[in-house]
């Protein structure tokens, strides 16, 4: 089988999260600089097989695009250019920082791992996918 790539795009970073391949399990993969995250998926690609790209969809609470909207649609358009193959599933990303914080919390990361935007990113990319996973 292939891997399902979840994607949790940032102005700044972008949380990369995996599933194994029997696609059961979510687990985070990296976070990424933004304007690296092109080449890095390319790279990405040719090494492991990917039948499906989750993007996470920025809503605010009350489901309406936010200001990271239209960037995360610019993004998936050029997904779509670079791998017109793969699927891309857009999965609401509400909530899923704020649970990320959580989830190291609850793991007992200390506060100043739990600062650690990019590893916040990871969790919250592996959240979105797991999402995903439980709707498949």
């Amino acid at each position: 089988m292939k891997r399902i790539l979840a994607i949790d795009y940032g102005l700044r970073r972008v949380g990369l999260a995996v599933t194994d391949l029997l696609q059961m399990l979510a687990q985070p993969l990296e976070t990424i600089d933004n304007r690296k995250i092109i080449d890095y998926l390319k790279a990405y690609m040719s090494r492991e097989p990917v039948e499906t790209i989750v993007l996470g969809e920025p809503k605010d609470l009350s489901g309406h695009d936010t200001d990271a909207s239209e960037p995360v649609r610019q993004f998936k358009q050029k997904l779509m250019e670079l791998f017109p193959d793969i699927p891309i599933v857009m999965v609401d990303e509400r909530l899923t920082s704020r649970m990320a914080k959580q989830t190291l919390i609850d793991a007992g990361y200390k506060k100043h791992d739990r600062r650690n935007k990019k590893l916040v990113d990871t969790v919250a990319a592996a959240l979105i996918l797991q999402t995903y996973l439980e709707t498949k």
